[in-house]
C-alpha cells in the first residue's frame, strides 16, 4: 500500500528500511516520506515502531536489502 502519496513511498519500503534498523529520521531523508504535505507522517511513524520492535534481520546495500541473521551455505 502507498503510504507517501507524494513521494509514491510503500508501507513495504518503509518496513525494509525500519527492519534494517533505520529510525524515522533516517527513512525519511533516505525516502522522504512526511517531506512534502505531511499527511503521511502518523502511518509511516506507526509502520517504524512496529518493525522496530524487532531486531534488524536485514542490511540495505544499494537498494536491495539482504539477510544477516541467515549463514552462508556451505
Amino acid at each position: 500500500m502507498i503510504v507517501c502519496v507524494c513521494r509514491r513511498v510503500s508501507d513495504r519500503e518503509i518496513a525494509r528500511h525500519a527492519r534494517a534498523g533505520m529510525s524515522f529520521d533516517d527513512i525519511q531523508f533516505e525516502l522522504g516520506v512526511a517531506t512534502q504535505c505531511g499527511q503521511c507522517e502518523g502511518c509511516a511513524r506507526e509502520i517504524v515502531d512496529q518493525c522496530c520492535s524487532s531486531q534488524p534481520v536485514a542490511a540495505i546495500r544499494d537498494g536491495v536489502a539482504t539477510r544477516t541473521d541467515v549463514s552462508p551455505a556451505a
